[in-house]
Protein backbone atom coordinates (compact mmCIF):
# COMPACT_ATOMS: atom_id res chain seq x y z
CA UNK A 1 0.00 0.00 0.00
CA UNK A 2 1.11 3.45 -1.06
CA UNK A 3 -0.81 6.41 -0.01
CA UNK A 4 0.07 9.81 -2.24
CA UNK A 5 0.65 12.68 0.05
CA UNK A 6 0.70 16.01 -2.76
CA UNK A 7 1.31 19.13 -0.47
CA UNK A 8 1.05 22.19 -2.37
CA UNK A 9 3.12 25.51 -1.89
CA UNK A 10 1.11 27.42 0.66
CA UNK A 11 0.89 24.18 2.58
CA UNK A 12 4.12 24.17 3.88
CA UNK A 13 3.71 23.16 7.44
CA UNK A 14 4.78 20.04 9.21
CA UNK A 15 1.70 20.29 10.95
CA UNK A 16 -0.55 19.73 7.81
CA UNK A 17 -3.35 17.46 8.28
CA UNK A 18 -2.20 15.28 5.30
CA UNK A 19 1.09 14.44 7.18
CA UNK A 20 -0.46 13.43 10.22
CA UNK A 21 -1.95 9.90 11.44
CA UNK A 22 -0.29 8.40 8.58
CA UNK A 23 2.44 6.01 8.72
CA UNK A 24 6.08 7.25 6.99
CA UNK A 25 6.96 3.96 5.64
CA UNK A 26 3.59 3.89 3.84
CA UNK A 27 3.74 7.58 2.61
CA UNK A 28 5.11 9.31 -0.23
CA UNK A 29 4.75 13.14 -0.13
CA UNK A 30 4.93 14.73 -3.79
CA UNK A 31 5.77 18.32 -4.28
CA UNK A 32 5.29 20.14 -7.87
CA UNK A 33 6.69 22.88 -9.07
CA UNK A 34 4.39 23.14 -12.33
CA UNK A 35 4.49 26.02 -14.81
CA UNK A 36 0.98 25.93 -14.89
CA UNK A 37 0.77 27.60 -11.17
CA UNK A 38 3.50 30.14 -12.18
CA UNK A 39 1.99 31.74 -15.39
CA UNK A 40 -1.84 31.12 -14.79
CA UNK A 41 -1.61 34.75 -14.20
CA UNK A 42 2.33 36.61 -14.56
CA UNK A 43 3.56 36.42 -10.61
CA UNK A 44 5.51 39.00 -9.64
CA UNK A 45 9.31 37.53 -9.86
CA UNK A 46 9.79 37.82 -6.25
CA UNK A 47 6.81 35.94 -5.64
CA UNK A 48 7.77 32.77 -7.93
CA UNK A 49 10.97 32.75 -6.02
CA UNK A 50 9.56 32.36 -2.60
CA UNK A 51 7.20 30.01 -3.32
CA UNK A 52 9.66 27.95 -5.10
CA UNK A 53 12.80 28.21 -2.28
CA UNK A 54 10.50 27.81 0.34
CA UNK A 55 8.79 24.17 -1.27
CA UNK A 56 12.72 23.37 -1.57
CA UNK A 57 13.43 24.05 1.71
CA UNK A 58 10.34 22.53 3.32
CA UNK A 59 10.82 19.31 1.10
CA UNK A 60 14.54 19.14 2.47
CA UNK A 61 13.07 19.05 5.64
CA UNK A 62 10.72 16.84 5.47
CA UNK A 63 13.42 13.76 4.41
CA UNK A 64 15.54 14.56 7.21
CA UNK A 65 12.33 14.24 9.10
CA UNK A 66 11.83 10.31 7.63
CA UNK A 67 9.96 11.02 4.92
CA UNK A 68 10.38 9.59 1.49
CA UNK A 69 9.73 13.49 -1.08
CA UNK A 70 8.96 12.60 -4.72
CA UNK A 71 9.97 16.43 -5.67
CA UNK A 72 9.31 17.72 -9.53
CA UNK A 73 11.49 20.41 -10.86
CA UNK A 74 10.22 23.23 -12.34
CA UNK A 75 12.90 22.66 -14.96
CA UNK A 76 12.92 18.36 -15.36
CA UNK A 77 12.01 18.07 -18.92
CA UNK A 78 9.41 15.30 -17.68
CA UNK A 79 7.41 18.07 -16.26
CA UNK A 80 3.76 17.88 -17.24
CA UNK A 81 3.37 21.40 -16.09
CA UNK A 82 0.24 20.86 -13.91
CA UNK A 83 -0.63 19.02 -10.52
CA UNK A 84 -3.20 16.83 -12.30
CA UNK A 85 -0.23 15.87 -14.45
CA UNK A 86 2.00 15.53 -12.30
CA UNK A 87 -0.20 13.41 -9.88
CA UNK A 88 -0.76 11.13 -12.60
CA UNK A 89 2.75 11.03 -13.24
CA UNK A 90 3.31 10.26 -9.18
CA UNK A 91 0.47 7.54 -8.76
CA UNK A 92 2.04 5.30 -12.01
CA UNK A 93 5.29 5.96 -10.20
CA UNK A 94 4.71 4.76 -6.91
CA UNK A 95 2.12 2.32 -7.77
CA UNK A 96 -0.23 4.32 -5.47
CA UNK A 97 -2.94 2.91 -4.20
CA UNK A 98 -5.10 5.98 -2.83
CA UNK A 99 -4.22 9.88 -2.58
CA UNK A 100 -4.51 12.07 0.52
CA UNK A 101 -4.60 15.49 0.51
CA UNK A 102 -5.28 18.87 2.19
CA UNK A 103 -8.17 20.99 0.34
CA UNK A 104 -6.68 23.98 -1.42
CA UNK A 105 -6.78 27.22 -1.07
CA UNK A 106 -7.78 28.14 -4.62
CA UNK A 107 -10.82 27.59 -6.46
CA UNK A 108 -9.66 26.19 -9.57
CA UNK A 109 -7.28 24.17 -7.51
CA UNK A 110 -10.12 22.16 -5.98
CA UNK A 111 -11.59 21.91 -9.77
CA UNK A 112 -8.50 19.79 -10.25
CA UNK A 113 -8.49 17.71 -7.52
CA UNK A 114 -12.37 16.94 -7.89
CA UNK A 115 -11.94 15.11 -11.01
CA UNK A 116 -8.84 13.02 -9.46
CA UNK A 117 -10.68 10.12 -8.36
CA UNK A 118 -12.47 9.55 -11.25
CA UNK A 119 -9.51 9.89 -13.34
CA UNK A 120 -6.84 7.78 -11.60
CA UNK A 121 -9.28 5.18 -10.32
CA UNK A 122 -8.25 5.52 -6.50
CA UNK A 123 -9.79 6.98 -3.29
CA UNK A 124 -8.80 10.85 -2.91
CA UNK A 125 -8.93 12.05 0.96
CA UNK A 126 -9.52 15.39 0.86
CA UNK A 127 -8.79 16.80 4.59
CA UNK A 128 -10.06 19.95 6.27
CA UNK A 129 -7.10 22.52 6.60
CA UNK A 130 -7.04 23.05 10.20
CA UNK A 131 -4.78 25.52 9.73
CA UNK A 132 -7.16 28.41 9.60
CA UNK A 133 -9.15 28.94 12.96
CA UNK A 134 -12.53 28.60 11.34
CA UNK A 135 -13.55 25.89 9.19
CA UNK A 136 -14.95 26.35 5.56
CA UNK A 137 -18.55 24.77 7.09
CA UNK A 138 -18.27 26.51 9.99
CA UNK A 139 -18.39 29.49 8.77
CA UNK A 140 -21.14 28.56 6.00
CA UNK A 141 -23.11 27.60 9.38
CA UNK A 142 -22.53 30.95 11.03
CA UNK A 143 -23.24 32.85 7.70
CA UNK A 144 -26.66 30.93 6.85
CA UNK A 145 -29.59 33.02 7.45
CA UNK A 146 -27.78 36.41 8.17
CA UNK A 147 -29.03 39.20 5.66
CA UNK A 148 -25.42 40.90 6.29
CA UNK A 149 -21.92 39.15 6.71
CA UNK A 150 -20.57 41.74 9.12
CA UNK A 151 -16.93 41.15 10.08
CA UNK A 152 -16.78 42.59 13.81
CA UNK A 153 -19.73 39.90 15.15
CA UNK A 154 -17.36 37.24 13.12
CA UNK A 155 -14.56 38.42 15.17
CA UNK A 156 -15.84 38.56 18.05
CA UNK A 157 -16.63 34.56 17.66
CA UNK A 158 -13.25 33.77 17.14
CA UNK A 159 -11.84 35.88 20.06
CA UNK A 160 -14.01 33.59 22.13
CA UNK A 161 -13.15 30.27 20.13
CA UNK A 162 -9.21 31.34 20.89
CA UNK A 163 -9.66 32.67 23.96
CA UNK A 164 -7.05 35.62 22.50
CA UNK A 165 -7.30 38.54 24.68
CA UNK A 166 -10.09 37.24 26.48
CA UNK A 167 -10.43 37.53 30.16
CA UNK A 168 -11.33 34.45 32.76
CA UNK A 169 -15.11 35.73 32.91
CA UNK A 170 -15.72 36.21 29.19
CA UNK A 171 -15.38 39.89 28.32
CA UNK A 172 -12.97 41.10 25.68
CA UNK A 173 -9.12 42.44 27.32
CA UNK A 174 -9.85 46.28 28.06
CA UNK A 175 -13.56 45.94 28.01
CA UNK A 176 -13.30 46.48 24.55
CA UNK A 177 -13.69 44.36 21.31
CA UNK A 178 -11.99 46.91 19.00
CA UNK A 179 -9.89 49.52 19.05
CA UNK A 180 -9.36 50.93 16.05
CA UNK A 181 -10.13 54.02 16.92
CA UNK A 182 -6.99 54.48 18.42
CA UNK A 183 -5.06 52.68 15.35
CA UNK A 184 -5.20 55.83 13.12
CA UNK A 185 -2.66 58.75 13.69
CA UNK A 186 -0.98 59.89 10.93
CA UNK A 187 2.72 59.46 11.38
CA UNK A 188 4.65 62.39 12.92
CA UNK A 189 8.33 63.70 12.40
CA UNK A 190 11.32 61.82 13.67
CA UNK A 191 9.20 58.44 14.28
CA UNK A 192 12.25 55.55 14.00
CA UNK A 193 10.73 53.01 11.69
CA UNK A 194 11.95 49.23 12.22
CA UNK A 195 13.28 47.25 8.82
CA UNK A 196 11.59 44.03 9.06
CA UNK A 197 14.45 41.23 9.42
CA UNK A 198 16.51 40.40 6.42
CA UNK A 199 17.71 36.96 5.12
CA UNK A 200 20.85 36.61 3.05
CA UNK A 201 19.81 33.24 0.60
CA UNK A 202 21.34 30.45 0.82
CA UNK A 203 22.75 27.95 -1.84
CA UNK A 204 18.94 26.62 -2.58
CA UNK A 205 17.45 30.24 -2.65
CA UNK A 206 20.36 31.33 -5.04
CA UNK A 207 19.57 28.45 -7.51
CA UNK A 208 15.90 29.60 -7.82
CA UNK A 209 16.84 32.91 -8.13
CA UNK A 210 19.00 31.98 -10.83
CA UNK A 211 16.24 29.92 -12.42
CA UNK A 212 13.49 32.88 -12.01
CA UNK A 213 15.74 35.81 -13.63
CA UNK A 214 15.77 33.30 -16.17
CA UNK A 215 12.66 32.18 -16.90
CA UNK A 216 10.83 34.97 -15.68
CA UNK A 217 12.97 37.89 -16.97
CA UNK A 218 9.70 39.47 -18.76
CA UNK A 219 7.82 39.71 -15.43
CA UNK A 220 6.74 42.21 -12.85
CA UNK A 221 8.84 43.30 -10.38
CA UNK A 222 12.61 43.60 -9.12
CA UNK A 223 14.45 39.89 -8.03
CA UNK A 224 17.54 41.92 -6.19
CA UNK A 225 18.20 42.31 -2.60
CA UNK A 226 15.45 38.95 -2.03
CA UNK A 227 15.74 38.66 1.88
CA UNK A 228 12.62 36.93 2.39
CA UNK A 229 12.00 33.83 4.89
CA UNK A 230 11.73 30.96 3.01
CA UNK A 231 11.88 28.55 6.43
CA UNK A 232 9.40 28.17 9.29
CA UNK A 233 12.67 28.87 11.67
CA UNK A 234 13.08 32.19 9.35
CA UNK A 235 9.86 33.27 10.13
CA UNK A 236 9.54 32.61 13.71
CA UNK A 237 12.60 34.80 13.80
CA UNK A 238 11.05 37.10 11.51
CA UNK A 239 8.08 36.96 14.00
CA UNK A 240 10.13 37.60 16.88
CA UNK A 241 11.72 40.68 15.63
CA UNK A 242 8.35 42.33 14.40
CA UNK A 243 7.35 41.38 18.08
CA UNK A 244 10.12 43.16 19.66
CA UNK A 245 10.85 46.25 17.35
CA UNK A 246 7.52 47.03 15.55
CA UNK A 247 4.45 45.80 17.34
CA UNK A 248 4.43 48.40 20.17
CA UNK A 249 3.59 50.90 17.49
CA UNK A 250 1.58 48.88 14.76
CA UNK A 251 -1.57 50.27 16.14
CA UNK A 252 -1.03 54.16 16.49
CA UNK A 253 0.13 54.43 13.10
CA UNK A 254 -1.05 50.69 11.18
CA UNK A 255 -2.76 53.61 8.47
CA UNK A 256 0.19 55.97 8.36
CA UNK A 257 2.08 56.39 4.78
CA UNK A 258 5.56 58.09 4.31
CA UNK A 259 7.70 58.72 1.22
CA UNK A 260 10.29 56.20 1.04
CA UNK A 261 9.01 54.20 3.94
CA UNK A 262 8.42 51.21 2.66
CA UNK A 263 7.69 49.22 5.74
CA UNK A 264 6.86 51.61 8.50
CA UNK A 265 5.71 49.18 11.45
CA UNK A 266 4.26 46.54 9.32
CA UNK A 267 5.49 42.91 10.18
CA UNK A 268 5.34 41.93 6.47
CA UNK A 269 4.92 38.53 7.48
CA UNK A 270 1.89 37.62 5.79
CA UNK A 271 4.06 35.76 2.85
CA UNK A 272 5.53 33.16 4.96
CA UNK A 273 1.96 32.54 6.66
CA UNK A 274 -0.06 32.46 3.53
CA UNK A 275 2.71 29.71 2.29
CA UNK A 276 2.10 27.61 5.44
CA UNK A 277 5.64 28.56 7.73
CA UNK A 278 3.89 30.42 10.73
CA UNK A 279 0.23 29.20 11.54
CA UNK A 280 -2.24 32.63 12.46
CA UNK A 281 -2.55 31.13 16.12
CA UNK A 282 1.26 30.82 16.83
CA UNK A 283 1.74 34.29 15.23
CA UNK A 284 -1.32 35.89 17.54
CA UNK A 285 -0.03 33.78 20.36
CA UNK A 286 3.42 35.57 20.58
CA UNK A 287 1.60 38.98 19.74
CA UNK A 288 -0.78 38.08 23.08
CA UNK A 289 2.05 37.32 25.42
CA UNK A 290 3.85 40.49 24.50
CA UNK A 291 0.71 42.23 25.56
CA UNK A 292 0.77 39.86 28.84
CA UNK A 293 4.12 41.13 29.31
CA UNK A 294 3.61 44.67 29.22
CA UNK A 295 5.66 44.91 25.85
CA UNK A 296 2.82 45.67 23.96
CA UNK A 297 0.13 47.81 24.32
CA UNK A 298 -3.14 47.04 23.92
CA UNK A 299 -3.99 49.31 20.76
CA UNK A 300 -1.36 47.53 19.06
CA UNK A 301 -2.08 43.95 19.90
CA UNK A 302 -5.82 44.15 19.37
CA UNK A 303 -5.41 45.46 16.35
CA UNK A 304 -3.08 43.00 14.72
CA UNK A 305 -4.69 39.81 16.32
CA UNK A 306 -8.11 41.36 14.22
CA UNK A 307 -6.05 42.00 10.94
CA UNK A 308 -5.61 37.70 11.71
CA UNK A 309 -8.54 35.74 13.06
CA UNK A 310 -10.63 38.27 12.18
CA UNK A 311 -10.36 39.55 8.70
CA UNK A 312 -8.13 36.98 7.14
CA UNK A 313 -10.25 34.21 8.60
CA UNK A 314 -13.55 35.94 7.39
CA UNK A 315 -12.23 36.83 3.68
CA UNK A 316 -11.44 33.23 3.32
CA UNK A 317 -14.74 31.79 4.32
CA UNK A 318 -16.40 35.06 2.26
CA UNK A 319 -14.58 33.43 -0.84
CA UNK A 320 -15.82 29.37 -0.11
CA UNK A 321 -19.29 30.57 0.19
CA UNK A 322 -19.12 33.05 -2.24
CA UNK A 323 -17.17 31.14 -5.13
CA UNK A 324 -17.56 31.21 -8.43
CA UNK A 325 -19.48 33.50 -8.89
CA UNK A 326 -17.93 36.27 -7.44
CA UNK A 327 -15.47 35.94 -9.57
CA UNK A 328 -17.38 37.48 -12.12
CA UNK A 329 -18.93 40.77 -10.01
CA UNK A 330 -19.27 43.88 -11.63
CA UNK A 331 -22.33 45.21 -9.24
CA UNK A 332 -20.94 48.59 -10.10
CA UNK A 333 -20.69 48.23 -14.12
CA UNK A 334 -17.20 49.34 -14.52
CA UNK A 335 -16.02 49.19 -17.59
CA UNK A 336 -12.28 51.08 -17.89
CA UNK A 337 -9.33 49.11 -18.33
CA UNK A 338 -6.21 49.34 -16.04
CA UNK A 339 -4.40 52.14 -15.98
CA UNK A 340 -0.74 51.71 -17.82
CA UNK A 341 0.82 53.62 -14.79
CA UNK A 342 -0.20 50.41 -12.66
CA UNK A 343 2.95 48.54 -14.27
CA UNK A 344 5.02 51.73 -14.90
CA UNK A 345 4.68 53.90 -11.66
CA UNK A 346 4.69 56.91 -14.22
CA UNK A 347 1.93 59.17 -12.85
CA UNK A 348 2.62 62.59 -11.18
CA UNK A 349 0.32 61.25 -8.54
CA UNK A 350 2.62 60.64 -5.85
CA UNK A 351 0.72 58.50 -3.69
CA UNK A 352 0.22 56.18 -6.32
CA UNK A 353 3.87 56.36 -7.63
CA UNK A 354 4.99 55.65 -4.16
CA UNK A 355 2.39 52.51 -4.14
CA UNK A 356 3.69 50.85 -7.62
CA UNK A 357 7.51 51.37 -6.55
CA UNK A 358 7.00 49.74 -3.39
CA UNK A 359 5.11 47.01 -5.10
CA UNK A 360 7.49 46.42 -7.96
CA UNK A 361 10.58 46.43 -5.66
CA UNK A 362 9.29 44.34 -2.91
CA UNK A 363 5.72 42.64 -3.94
CA UNK A 364 4.19 44.85 -1.17
CA UNK A 365 2.48 47.56 -0.05
CA UNK A 366 0.55 47.68 3.19
CA UNK A 367 -3.34 47.69 3.41
CA UNK A 368 -3.94 51.37 3.01
CA UNK A 369 -1.84 51.75 0.08
CA UNK A 370 -3.59 48.51 -1.46
CA UNK A 371 -7.44 49.63 -0.18
CA UNK A 372 -7.09 53.61 -0.13
CA UNK A 373 -4.41 54.12 -2.67
CA UNK A 374 -4.57 51.81 -5.61
CA UNK A 375 -7.63 50.39 -5.03
CA UNK A 376 -9.50 53.69 -4.11
CA UNK A 377 -8.13 55.36 -7.42
CA UNK A 378 -9.53 52.25 -9.64
CA UNK A 379 -13.04 51.83 -7.95
CA UNK A 380 -12.92 55.75 -8.42
CA UNK A 381 -12.13 56.12 -11.78
CA UNK A 382 -14.47 53.25 -12.84
CA UNK A 383 -11.21 50.22 -13.91
CA UNK A 384 -12.98 46.93 -14.25
CA UNK A 385 -13.00 44.74 -11.32
CA UNK A 386 -11.68 41.72 -12.66
CA UNK A 387 -8.48 44.11 -14.04
CA UNK A 388 -7.90 45.48 -10.73
CA UNK A 389 -8.21 41.67 -9.32
CA UNK A 390 -6.07 40.38 -11.57
CA UNK A 391 -3.45 43.17 -11.00
CA UNK A 392 -3.37 42.32 -7.27
CA UNK A 393 -2.81 38.68 -7.24
CA UNK A 394 -0.06 39.46 -9.80
CA UNK A 395 1.91 42.12 -8.09
CA UNK A 396 2.38 40.86 -4.45
CA UNK A 397 4.19 38.01 -2.94
CA UNK A 398 1.29 37.27 -0.38
CA UNK A 399 -1.46 36.92 -2.96
CA UNK A 400 -3.33 33.93 -3.44
CA UNK A 401 -6.76 34.15 -4.91
CA UNK A 402 -8.89 32.67 -1.79
CA UNK A 403 -7.34 36.10 0.31
CA UNK A 404 -7.24 38.60 -2.83
CA UNK A 405 -10.21 38.29 -4.96
CA UNK A 406 -12.61 39.32 -1.45
CA UNK A 407 -10.38 41.93 -0.75
CA UNK A 408 -10.46 43.34 -4.11
CA UNK A 409 -13.94 42.39 -5.60
CA UNK A 410 -15.86 43.00 -2.43
CA UNK A 411 -13.48 45.17 -0.20
CA UNK A 412 -11.45 47.31 -2.58
CA UNK A 413 -14.03 47.66 -5.37
CA UNK A 414 -17.61 47.17 -3.97
CA UNK A 415 -17.79 45.00 -7.10
CA UNK A 416 -20.48 42.52 -5.31
CA UNK A 417 -22.80 45.01 -4.52
CA UNK A 418 -22.27 45.14 -0.71
CA UNK A 419 -22.15 41.48 0.54
CA UNK A 420 -18.87 42.23 2.01
CA UNK A 421 -18.96 45.45 2.99
CA UNK A 422 -21.48 47.74 3.54
CA UNK A 423 -20.11 50.73 2.07
CA UNK A 424 -17.43 51.45 -1.01
CA UNK A 425 -14.62 52.39 0.75
CA UNK A 426 -13.93 55.70 -1.61
CA UNK A 427 -12.08 58.54 -0.23
CA UNK A 428 -10.76 61.77 -1.69
CA UNK A 429 -7.62 63.63 -1.31
CA UNK A 430 -7.98 64.88 1.82
CA UNK A 431 -7.87 61.25 3.84
CA UNK A 432 -4.19 60.64 1.68
CA UNK A 433 -3.35 63.67 3.06
CA UNK A 434 -4.21 63.25 6.74
CA UNK A 435 -2.71 59.93 6.46
CA UNK A 436 1.11 60.67 4.59
CA UNK A 437 3.32 63.07 3.92
CA UNK A 438 2.68 62.46 -0.05
CA UNK A 439 0.68 65.29 -1.12
CA UNK A 440 3.13 67.94 0.24
CA UNK A 441 5.44 66.88 -2.04
CA UNK A 442 3.02 65.90 -5.01
CA UNK A 443 3.24 67.68 -8.33
CA UNK A 444 -0.65 68.40 -7.43
CA UNK A 445 -2.26 70.76 -4.98
CA UNK A 446 -4.70 68.29 -2.57
CA UNK A 447 -6.04 72.34 -1.75
CA UNK A 448 -7.36 72.80 -4.74
CA UNK A 449 -11.02 70.82 -5.92
CA UNK A 450 -11.17 71.12 -9.16
CA UNK A 451 -8.51 71.99 -12.23
CA UNK A 452 -5.62 70.66 -13.94
CA UNK A 453 -3.72 71.48 -10.58
CA UNK A 454 -5.71 69.82 -7.98
CA UNK A 455 -5.42 66.67 -6.65
CA UNK A 456 -7.33 64.00 -8.91
CA UNK A 457 -8.69 62.16 -6.23
CA UNK A 458 -10.83 65.23 -4.87
CA UNK A 459 -13.18 65.34 -8.43
CA UNK A 460 -13.19 61.85 -8.81
CA UNK A 461 -14.46 61.03 -5.56
CA UNK A 462 -17.51 63.50 -6.10
CA UNK A 463 -17.78 61.84 -9.64
CA UNK A 464 -17.86 58.60 -8.54
CA UNK A 465 -21.01 59.47 -5.81
CA UNK A 466 -22.72 61.50 -8.82
CA UNK A 467 -22.61 58.45 -11.15
CA UNK A 468 -23.55 55.96 -8.40
CA UNK A 469 -26.21 58.29 -6.86
CA UNK A 470 -28.98 55.99 -7.36
CA UNK A 471 -28.07 52.96 -5.83
CA UNK A 472 -25.84 55.08 -2.22
CA UNK A 473 -27.65 58.01 -1.75
CA UNK A 474 -30.31 55.43 0.80
CA UNK A 475 -26.84 53.81 2.14
CA UNK A 476 -27.20 55.06 6.31
CA UNK A 477 -23.29 55.34 6.13
CA UNK A 478 -23.06 57.79 2.50
CA UNK A 479 -26.13 59.62 3.95
CA UNK A 480 -23.71 62.83 4.66
CA UNK A 481 -21.99 62.63 1.44
CA UNK A 482 -24.81 63.09 -0.21
CA UNK A 483 -26.07 65.68 1.72
CA UNK A 484 -22.90 67.61 1.12
CA UNK A 485 -23.16 67.31 -2.52
CA UNK A 486 -26.79 68.12 -2.43
CA UNK A 487 -26.10 71.05 -0.89
CA UNK A 488 -23.80 72.23 -3.93
CA UNK A 489 -24.31 74.78 -5.99
CA UNK A 490 -25.00 73.05 -10.03
CA UNK A 491 -21.88 74.84 -11.23
CA UNK A 492 -19.52 73.84 -7.94
CA UNK A 493 -21.03 70.17 -9.17
CA UNK A 494 -20.33 70.38 -12.87
CA UNK A 495 -16.96 71.54 -12.18
CA UNK A 496 -16.07 68.45 -10.22
CA UNK A 497 -17.44 66.02 -12.89
CA UNK A 498 -15.51 67.83 -16.25
CA UNK A 499 -12.34 68.01 -13.90
CA UNK A 500 -13.12 64.48 -13.30
CA UNK A 501 -13.78 63.60 -17.32
CA UNK A 502 -10.91 65.63 -18.40
CA UNK A 503 -8.11 63.89 -16.23
CA UNK A 504 -9.92 60.13 -16.99
CA UNK A 505 -8.94 60.66 -20.50
CA UNK A 506 -5.32 61.52 -20.15
CA UNK A 507 -5.37 57.90 -18.36
CA UNK A 508 -3.10 55.28 -20.86
CA UNK A 509 -4.99 51.98 -20.70
CA UNK A 510 -2.23 49.21 -19.77
CA UNK A 511 -0.77 46.54 -22.71
CA UNK A 512 -3.01 43.70 -23.87
CA UNK A 513 -2.19 40.65 -22.20
CA UNK A 514 -0.17 41.93 -19.01
CA UNK A 515 -1.77 39.29 -16.64
CA UNK A 516 -2.20 35.95 -18.83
Amino acid sequence: MTILVPVLGDQLSHGLASLRDVARADAVVLMMEVAEETVYVRHHKRKIALILAAMRHFADELRADGWTVDFVRLDDPANSGSFTGEVGRAVKRHGATAIRIVEPGEWRVKTAIDSWAKRFGLPVDVLADDRFVCGILEFQTWAQGRRDLVMEYFYHEMRRKTGLLMTEDGQPEGGQWNLDKENRAPPKRGLNYPEPMHFTPDETTREVLDLVADRFADHFGRLEEFALPVTAAQARRALGHFIRTALPDFGTYQDAMVTGQDWLYHSWLSPALNLGLLTPIEICEAAAAAYARGEAPLNATEGFIRQIIGWREYVRGYYWLEMPDVAGANALGAQRPLPEFYWTGETDMLCLAEAVRNTRDNGYAHHIQRLMVLGNFAMLAGVRPQDVADWFLVVYADAYEWVELPNVIGMSQHADGGRLATKPYAGGGAYIDRMSDHCGRCRYDVKQKTGPDACPFNALYWDFLARHERRFRGNRRMMNMYANWNRMKPEIRDAYRASAATFLDTLEPAAPGWAR
